[in-house]
């Protein structure tokens, strides 16, 4: 790929989640329920040569429009959806499961048309048949949804229009329109080889194979860059966001060079759901106030998270903040303390067990390396939290510490049984602790249990308090002595 052209995803830095819990996406399209059936095939029926699926188990899942919104929520968001419906179960069932994740669902319930089901029959893990139910929407069914989502529009940062080729999106164009007149952006997820309906978005986010569908088979990265731009000019659209599988994304804007992302999966499981991943990502991350380029590298690190998952899943907050922490190499080494309290947060999410200990660690001895390997197998995750340099000073003496704190930090983060190295200003790091609470508290050296600094409040919310003793009887104080004396 011409540098000269295209743009890598490590130009564009993302430190730390957008600011979900400020984001407002409206979500209008075609929604619909996934069921999936499971069960044992062991005979063959003896009314026709088909096997015979005994359901032990049965799980219903928000589909098409209706997983965009899920993952908005999961991200954090408000989330809220028009759709249609029809008045029966399944659309009773829909709407439950997506209030429970707290999405705010404006149904039209048709007494014209089903919901949208989609059955699976699934034997160890083979999809053997699919069932759908389904029927064309009215007219009267769209004008109905257009009036619902007109409503809700007022209170969205963002207009997400999720196309399945079902229907609800025959009045696109009004709902753009409105949605600019608003100036609020409008993201599509689009279907079929007329694009024209979507004059006047913001972004698309066709795959690969709709976009050449609509404008030929791109044989080079220039071909597909240039008749993406052609595309993007002929509909007025501030940005094309073409997603390319195993090829990563390309995004398109007005005189910008083309920005590729690489994929990012390690491995593809199910690519179930992928792009509705994506234009949620997307567009919970511009309702947040991000640039179109945070937002896609956003997006495609979370694509890589969920084509690792079976079926239509959902990449929640902490999963993606996790990605983004690792991605900018902070899933372990040195930390402030709010980045700290971040990356603890999603530690206890994944069920992990923090482990917490402090001190000087003026020179790093073999003491403090064995008593280090010790207290990381009491948890899963190790927080090594030292003095700084003027409370080494109070602590220690005119001529300590020795080294000062970024040192004293970069040895210990080295170290592999150390995840998190935290520095406080204060003589004890009671105000960490009761910010942190970690699981267990460890101290080394000479103590008992009830002398260690913080054991009190630890024990108070049911925290264990450790004593560990540094081998090889080592002392940073003796070491000090020994080559002053020298």
């Amino acid at each position: 790929m011409d540098a000269g052209i295209s743009v890598s995803n490590q130009d564009v830095s993302i430190a730390e989640l957008p600011a979900f819990f400020r984001a407002r996406v409206l979500v209008v399209g075609d929604v619909m329920l996934d069921r999936y059936w499971h069960g044992k095939a062991e005979r063959i029926s003896p009314e026709a040569p088909v096997p015979v699926v005994k359901v032990s188990s049965n799980e219903d899942r928000p589909g098409g429009a209706a997983n965009v919104a899920l993952n908005i929520a999961a991200l954090g968001a408000a989330a809220s959806i028009a759709g249609i419906t029809g008045d029966d179960e399944a659309g009773e069932e829909l709407a439950r499961r997506l209030s429970g994740a707290g999405v705010l669902c404006h149904f039209y319930a048709s007494p014209e048309s089903p919901t949208i089901t989609k059955l699976r029959i699934i034997s160890q893990q083979q999809q053997l048949l699919r069932i759908d139910v389904e029927q064309a929407f009215t007219t009267a069914d769209v004008d109905v949804l257009l009036v619902h989502a007109l409503s809700a529009l007022d209170s969205a940062d963002v207009l997400v229009l999720s196309d399945y080729g079902k229907g609800s999106l025959s009045e696109a164009h009004a709902l753009i329109s409105a949605a600019r007149a608003r100036k609020i952006p409008v993201i599509v997820d689009p279907k079929g080889r007329d694009f024209n309906k979507y004059r006047g978005a913001t972004v698309i986010t066709p795959n690969l194979s709709e976009f050449e569908a609509v404008v030929g088979a791109c044989l080079t990265e220039d071909e597909l860059i240039s008749k993406g731009q052609q595309l993007r000019a002929q509909l007025d659209l501030q940005a094309l966001l073409i997603t390319r599988g195993e090829h990563g994304m390309t995004l398109l804007q007005t005189d910008q060079p083309a920005f590729h992302l690489p994929a990012q999966a390690l491995e593809v499981f199910d690519v179930t759901g992928a792009g509705d991943t994506v234009v949620a990502v997307l567009a919970a991350a511009l309702a947040a106030g991000e640039t179109l380029e945070k937002g896609t590298t956003l997006a495609n690190l979370a694509a890589g998270l969920v084509v690792a998952k079976l079926g239509t899943a959902a990449i929640s907050g902490p999963e993606l903040r996790r990605a983004v922490q690792q991605q900018a190499g902070s899933g372990r080494g040195v930390m402030s303390a709010a980045q700290l309290l971040m990356a603890v947060q999603d530690a206890r999410a994944h069920g992990e067990r923090i482990v917490f200990t402090n001190g000087c660690f003026d020179i790093i001895h073999a003491g403090h390396v064995g008593y280090l390997a010790q207290a990381r197998k009491l948890g899963d995750r190790l927080i090594v939290a030292i003095n700084d340099d003027d409370s080494v000073k109070r602590l220690k003496g005119p001529g300590r510490p020795i080294n000062p704190v970024d040192r004293r930090m970069a040895v210990l983060a080295g170290l592999s049984a150390v995840d998190w190295v935290v520095s406080f200003a204060d003589d004890t790091p009671e105000t960490l602790l009761a910010q942190i609470r970690p699981d267990v508290l460890v101290k080394g050296g000479d103590y008992s249990v009830d002398q260690v600094v913080g054991g009190e409040l630890v024990h108070s919310y049911g925290g264990d308090v450790r004593v560990l003793e540094f081998l090889d009887n080592c002392s940073t104080s003796a070491i000090v002595a020994k080559v002053r004396n020298s």
